[in-house]
């Protein structure tokens, strides 16, 4: 009986880091790109500003409203509604993989300062990096590098008029010809 329990609590929690891991995939880009956002650069001060327990409780705000979407998702996704629940949870996962990522990176120090958080935050990693020493997890993430580099090699590449630089170089140069 306790085989089948051990069996249950890792296949959970393989499919909890799988979906994170995926969710990862767009969101920590997006929580870099909040970070250096000039808009952004006051909630910044703000939450650097907080003491360590009101940022602890600001840390724990987005678990407990976007956690529950979980399950919800998954009613929706029972109740035929398949489309409506992945991406109730696909918006709720990133939403929530932003917001902790950005407020974990922006205080560190002072969650790392609560001796309950530093705990649970070794113990999290230490769970963390075992799993991600399986060889399956491996094996796994070696498969996604090699899907990865095939889809990148296949898909057709992008035109310089969608590149960055040409972009706005051309913005500028129209924008010159507009002043004259």
């Amino acid at each position: 009986m306790k085989r089948i329990g051990n069996v249950i609590v890792f296949t959970i929690a393989i499919l909890y880091f799988l979906l994170d891991a995926v969710f990862a995939t767009v969101a920590v880009p997006l929580s870099r790109w909040i970070g250096a956002h000039w808009a952004f650069a006051r909630i910044h001060r703000w939450v650097l500003s907080l003491r360590p327990y009101p940022t602890l409780l600001l840390f724990v705000v987005p678990l407990v409203i976007l956690e529950p979407a979980k399950p919800a998702a998954a009613y929706l996704v029972g109740t035929g509604h398949a489309l409506l629940g992945l991406v109730l949870l696909a918006s709720a996962e990133i939403l929530k993989i932003v917001l902790i990522e950005r407020l974990f990176s922006v205080s560190r120090d002072k969650l790392m300062s609560i001796p309950a958080f530093a705990w649970g935050y070794r113990k999290y990693s230490a769970v963390k990096d075992w799993f991600t020493s399986l060889e399956t997890w491996q094996l796994a993430m070696r498969w996604s590098c090699a899907a990865r580099d095939a889809v990148r090699q296949t898909a057709p590449k992008r035109p310089d008029c969608l590149n960055r630089q040409t972009y706005l170089a051309a913005t500028a140069t129209t924008a010159r010809r507009e002043r004259r």
